[in-house]
């Protein structure tokens, strides 16, 4: 007799052996066919039970993560894609699942302001729990777990490969990495073992209790805030603006190093008088030095038809900052501009050189003006 269990990781070639077994073969009907489907979507390991969720009445569950706040009832799953539901117990399906990965540049965050010119393991998993309307990585980002293609790699295999390749750092990017929450944080504290600095790529719409905990687990995050306007906000990206200011504030409370960017969509969220607000608001709550990137907006997903964020806005915004007090701005995705370089506050001259996230020279030591002795904040050293 053949078994099947619920929770158990069976690959497709191994389902297809046992089918071999019972003397069925994949052309024999299309029923088996959907069947593959099938247990490929439900029948994938789910054996994570995820971190913050509180079981209700009738094995319905409330997922903490995230301001959604899903209620569940069995066998469904949350808004984000990624967890689901199993007789009153939450599971995180991204767990061990990422389903992009690669070597990159710390920078590339972006994040000027850590250890300049180190390389990082850099992954992500299916899901997010935002609807950006421009998303770059919409095609894992705006789909489960159990319908893209993903590798399967422990926590413990994360951090092999990443000392295998002599790496400093692991970086969790790509897509919404509060969607894998609990990969993370595991992976996270694994790294610490073996001094590697973690990085947090977020949008930063999660709940204040998960977010507190995972500033033990990370060293330095980079924030996007997407825009200055709720109706923005909620027309744009699917979501709320006011969660994200309020974590903005928690990362700045817990002393963790982060980094701002904000993509700037022509006709949607470039107005001057809405960056400027911005501007004051991260001067009156997080500080002159908390870096401010303006990245610009390449047409995508279901913004095609907008064009590419003109040079004159991008180097307007940055003006707008500086004059506002900030005093790390920086222009991104578009390599050469002087908005790529990091110069001191106080004697002006320029201390890291980039070409986009390329670094190409730096004359910050043990975290100062090489030329005026200036401490510049950042993370220089482990």
């Amino acid at each position: 007799m053949i078994k099947f269990r619920f929770n158990q990781k069976i690959s497709r070639g191994e389902f297809i052996k046992k089918l071999g077994l019972l003397g069925l073969t994949v052309a024999s009907s299309p029923f088996l066919i959907d069947l593959i489907r099938k247990v490929e979507a439900w029948g994938f390991e789910r054996t994570k039970e995820s971190y913050y969720y509180e079981k209700l009445f009738g094995n319905k569950v409330r997922c903490l993560r995230c301001p959604v706040m899903c209620i569940l009832k069995d066998k469904e799953t949350s808004f984000c894609m990624t967890r689901t539901n199993i007789k009153g117990i939450l599971y995180e399906d991204t767990y061990n699942k990422p389903c992009v990965i690669n070597v990159d540049p710390i920078e590339k965050g972006p994040l000027y302001h850590v250890m300049p010119g180190i390389l990082g393991i850099a992954f992500g998993t299916a899901g997010c729990n935002l609807r950006c309307l421009y998303c770059q990585n919409w095609q894992i980002s705006q789909l489960p777990p159990t319908k893209t293609k993903n590798m399967y790699l422990t926590p413990d295999e994360m951090i092999s490969k990443a000392m295998s390749k002599k790496l400093k750092a692991v970086i969790f990017t790509y897509t919404e990495p509060v969607v894998f929450f609990d990969y993370m944080v595991d992976i996270a504290k694994i790294a610490k073992n073996h001094r590697l600095i973690t990085h947090c790529c977020t949008s930063a719409f999660i709940n204040e209790k998960p977010l507190k905990d995972l500033c033990r687990d990370i060293d330095v995050f980079t924030i996007t805030l997407k825009g200055f306007n709720e109706k923005f906000y909620q027309r744009i990206c699917g979501q709320s603006l006011k969660p994200v200011l309020d974590a903005l504030q928690v990362v700045k409370k817990e002393g963790r190093w982060f980094e701002i960017v904000n993509l700037i969509v022509p006709t949607l969220n470039d107005d001057y008088e809405d960056i400027k607000k911005m501007c004051k608001w991260i001067l009156t709550y997080l500080g002159s030095n908390v870096p401010l990137h303006f990245a610009r907006f390449y047409p995508a997903y279901k913004l095609k038809n907008l064009p590419q964020t003109p040079q004159i806005v991008l180097e307007d915004a940055r003006k707008i900052a500086l004059d506002c007090g900030i005093k790390y701005v920086y222009i991104g995705n578009l390599p050469g501009h002087e908005g790529n370089n990091t110069y001191c506050p106080n004697c002006g001259k320029e201390l890291i050189q980039r070409s986009g996230i390329t670094v190409l020279k730096s004359y910050v030591i043990d975290g100062k003006c090489k030329f005026c002795k200036t401490s510049i904040p950042g993370v220089w050293k482990i």
